[in-house]
């Protein structure tokens, strides 16, 4: 399993039209087959910072997301609403194992 936390800031007059967006997208990622979970996280006391939790079943997953048309449409809507260009960290799943998801 690979994990990616995508970290986004938004521009504050972005944020509802920023998570209307994501949510389409995030909807359709986890209609995927790769796609093992595609969460969509608001910051509590900070409404403009976002984190996507990315889990892909095999190492070819995340490029696969990015070839389809639900992402390249969110990633074309969403480029002008962000406050800084988006970060991302990997991760390896360590617990539980692969058979948990």
């Amino acid at each position: 399993m690979l994990l990616v936390h995508v970290h986004i800031h938004v521009l504050p007059e972005h944020i509802e039209e920023f998570r209307a967006a994501t949510i389409e997208n995030a909807q359709k990622s986890v209609q995927e087959p790769g796609i093992a979970r595609f969460d969509v996280l608001q910051h509590s006391d900070d409404p403009s910072r976002f984190v996507l939790v990315e889990v892909y079943r095999t190492p070819g997953a995340p490029a696969a997301h990015k070839e389809t048309a639900h992402y390249k449409a969110w990633r074309d809507k969403v480029a002008g609403m962000m406050a800084e260009p988006r970060s991302s960290v990997k991760y390896s799943n360590v617990f539980p194992g692969d058979t948990a998801w």
